[in-house]
């Protein structure tokens, strides 16, 4: 059975058990893809409820995005429990010698940079459901638009939870062209939060008449 398939057949309370654990993983990278998975599962659901007839091709699509999306989230999920494993079994290596604390750098380095992947995978999914938000919130059922801010609210913490997932494996690779790209990517974080902020503030407004 695939680590995918594992977290599939996992309940909310067992993951959550988990994630509360004295365990090397799940930690913040799969929270973070937990969140921008309710955050598409929110997304697809204001879809479904939204039958205006001549909206119908555009809601299908953002319906069809959000639960692709979806599945995209868990296995970064998946993906990242296996890299945070991989992560804590490199810091258990000998450092007795210099050729071992070289290896043992040089390791870390190496599996702290894959450790990257799956939060980095979390931010565009997070920044794609931002997007699907925006376009879904103008033909929405009216009674389901503070789902809509709901979902950008859970998909601004998966981005700002995967962006710390990234920072924290900042310090330990050694390649710098790698560190400034990712760098550069999770700067993007702040303009997420913009939409989302403003996505929010619309929402509100709608509720208040």
């Amino acid at each position: 059975m695939s680590d995918r398939e594992d977290l599939d057949d996992q309940s909310i309370g067992e993951f959550l058990g988990q994630l509360a654990a004295r365990m090397a993983a799940p930690g913040a990278g799969a929270t973070a893809a937990v969140e921008a998975a309710l955050a598409a599962s929110l997304i697809a659901m204001v879809g479904r409820f939204s039958t205006d007839e001549e909206h119908a091709d555009l809601v299908r699509e953002i319906v069809a995005a959000a639960d692709a999306q979806r599945d995209v989230c868990l296995q970064a999920a998946a993906d990242d429990q296996a890299a945070f494993t991989a992560v804590a079994e490199a810091m258990k290596l000998p450092r007795d010698t210099t050729d071992e604390e070289e290896e043992r750098r040089r390791r870390l380095s190496e599996v702290q940079l894959a450790a990257t992947r799956p939060p980095l995978a979390v931010l565009r999914s997070a920044t794609e459901l931002v997007g699907l938000a925006e376009r879904v919130l103008p033909v929405a059922n009216p009674n389901l638009v503070s789902d809509v801010a709901a979902a950008t609210a859970a998909a601004r913490a998966a981005a700002t939870t995967a962006r710390l997932a990234v920072e924290a494996n900042l310090a330990g690779i050694q390649d710098e062209a790698a560190r400034t790209d990712l760098v550069s990517t999770v700067a993007a974080v702040e303009d997420l939060a913009r939409r989302a902020d403003e996505v929010e503030t619309e929402v509100r407004q709608r509720m208040r008449g």
